[in-house]
């Protein structure tokens, strides 16, 4: 992993005026996104090594909070399943998320995406863990608070994962009473209610910044819900969603929750019945994921234009929960085979587990091909890293930038760019500016 992209900015910036200096860029200059900004400085600050963490890091952060989320479902439900099945269950997903994508470079390893579009999905779903072990007032009132705390945070974190998140909060009040327990209802509408609006008060902030209002400006983005634009974010959200539904590899968030509905048991050690309000859960779940989705690309179309349609680190915010309707169709499956085909249990989730195998070894696959490009790059970056550096050390002022790119990254005078960045560039290496050397 080596700076490219935005990092030739975030870099030089964070070195200059620090931690808080690049924070308050982003809230005052550049988007209005605090809490983002705090992220993207907490790696930067480390310069190219903080880069060539964060992957690590973050994949580590997001199973461990998939897990919890994992354990707490199960807890929640009062159901079983065998040790290990909600650590496989959630690596499997992250699998699939971060690297079944026709980009993965973008969606995971490049930090600036990942901190946007990638953490914020998992994050949020993670925030949903105190209410579902709330049992105790003193438990209730925590996971109220909690839930504002995250939303606050989520609001100027990602405005596309916002979007998501209050599309379920609003189906969640609306359909409450189908879809809770008569006890619990209140607990429920005022933990949406105070979740709704944390992300309302952080979508707020964000909005009246100084940041944000540059931003909307230089991308005109006041033109957002014209008719064109409207229309060009329908066709482009089309093309989107015939790429994810067409994607094979998600067939291994399917083959999770056919192992699970096959291996889970009730307390008494009983298969569970089939739940009534599972068919409105994934048919309410996918009229969410519908909607915010082409919401989402409403929102990025004036930033990207056309290209919002192949820009796939976009559309991370609302793939998650297209993984995890995924994940909940599969083990609806599985639970019905299993009641009526009682003896094909281990069948079943022999042949799930197979085909988990089968879409992490083609995952593997597409990571070695990848590590070839991207350990060329380090290569090549480095040497040149050392060349301009001893240039500059010598006294020159301008400097000959050769573009290095990796798998459609935007580099200085190449793909379409122009210069930019090729002033980040030039601040990196404190010289007034850099030159095409192609």
């Amino acid at each position: 992993m080596r700076p490219s992209g935005d990092e030739w900015c975030f870099l030089p910036y964070v070195r200059d005026h620090g931690f808080l200096g690049l924070v308050d860029r982003f809230y005052s200059a550049d988007n209005g996104r605090i809490a983002n900004g705090v992220l993207v400085a907490a790696y930067a600050s480390f310069g190219v090594a903080g880069q060539q963490w964060y992957a690590g890091i973050s994949a580590v952060v997001m199973l461990l909070l998939l897990w919890a989320w994992a354990v707490a479902l199960l807890r929640h439900s009062g159901w079983r399943v065998p040790r290990g099945v909600p650590l496989f269950s959630a690596a499997t997903v992250l699998a699939v998320f971060c690297f079944a994508s026709t980009n993965t470079y973008k969606t995971f390893f490049w930090p600036a995406s990942s901190v946007s579009h990638t953490f914020p999905p998992v994050l949020a779903a993670a925030a949903t863990i105190p209410a579902l072990l709330a049992t105790s007032r003193r438990g209730k009132a925590v996971a109220i608070v909690t839930a504002c705390a995250a939303g606050a945070v989520m609001g100027t974190l990602s405005e596309e994962t916002s979007v998501v998140a209050l599309t379920l909060l609003a189906l969640a009040l609306l359909l409450g009473r189908r879809l809770f327990a008569a006890g619990r209802l209140a607990f429920v509408r005022v933990w949406c209610a105070a979740a709704g609006a944390g992300i309302l008060v952080g979508t707020v902030v964000l909005l009246t910044s100084a940041g944000s209002r540059n931003r909307r400006k230089l991308q005109h983005a006041n033109a957002m819900f014209s008719r064109d634009a409207l229309q060009a974010s329908l066709r482009g959200y089309a093309h989107v969603l015939h790429t994810l539904l067409t994607n094979w590899q998600y067939l291994g968030a399917i083959a999770v929750g056919v192992l699970i509905g096959v291996l889970v048991r009730r307390a008494d050690g009983r298969i569970p019945r089939p739940d009534r309000r599972a068919p409105l859960l994934l048919g309410a779940g996918t009229a969410a994921l519908l909607v915010s989705g082409y919401a989402c690309t409403v929102i990025a179309y004036p930033a990207f234009g056309p290209t919002v349609a192949t820009a796939n680190r976009l559309w991370n915010d609302y793939l998650f929960l297209l993984l995890l309707l995924l994940v909940g169709a599969g083990g609806l499956l599985g639970n019905l085979t299993v009641r009526r085909y009682r003896r094909g249990v281990k069948p079943v989730a022999a042949g799930a587990v197979l085909l988990v195998m089968c879409v992490t070894a083609v995952l593997a696959v597409s990571l070695r091909d990848l590590d070839s490009d991207m350990r060329a790059r380090a290569r090549a970056w480095d040497n040149q890293d050392r060349l301009l550096r001893a240039q500059a050390a010598a006294g020159a002022t301008v400097l000959p930038y050769r573009p290095l790119v990796v798998s459609k990254m935007s580099e200085p005078f190449s793909g379409g760019n122009g210069p930019w960045p090729a002033s980040c560039v030039a601040e990196y290496y404190r010289v007034k500016r850099v030159t095409d050397a192609t």
